[in-house]
């Protein structure tokens, strides 16, 4: 397996989780805290969030499918981005126990 899906995979990660996380907190403070302005900020979390989810789903569908996971820990993964802080867990974990599986680069002879 090459770094970039690994790279790829981890940068989605930690993209959706801070979007996510800033969706939570424009719900919070749209419909508890009432301010305004914050559903303006909600709308465009919750579109970004929405929009990059998806791409977040396509590169952990294709890391684990590289990696050869399990459906059980497939769907894990997928789902990690939608429960906000998961996903910083969820991902480092899978980066420890994909990092072996990392090709080292042949040096290109001369």
């Amino acid at each position: 397996m090459k770094q970039s899906v690994l790279t790829r995979y981890r940068t989605m990660a930690y993209v959706t989780g801070v979007l996510l996380i800033l969706l939570t907190l424009g719900v919070i403070a749209k419909y508890v805290l009432d301010i305004s302005g914050a559903a303006g900020f909600t709308t465009a979390a919750g579109i970004a969030h929405g929009w990059l989810f998806v791409v977040y789903v396509v590169l952990a569908f294709d890391l684990g499918t590289k990696a050869k996971w399990p459906i059980g820990k497939l769907v894990w993964v997928l789902l990690a981005g939608t429960i906000p802080t998961a996903v910083f867990f969820v991902e480092r974990k899978v980066s420890r126990e994909v990092a072996p599986l990392v090709a080292t680069p042949e040096p290109v002879g001369a």
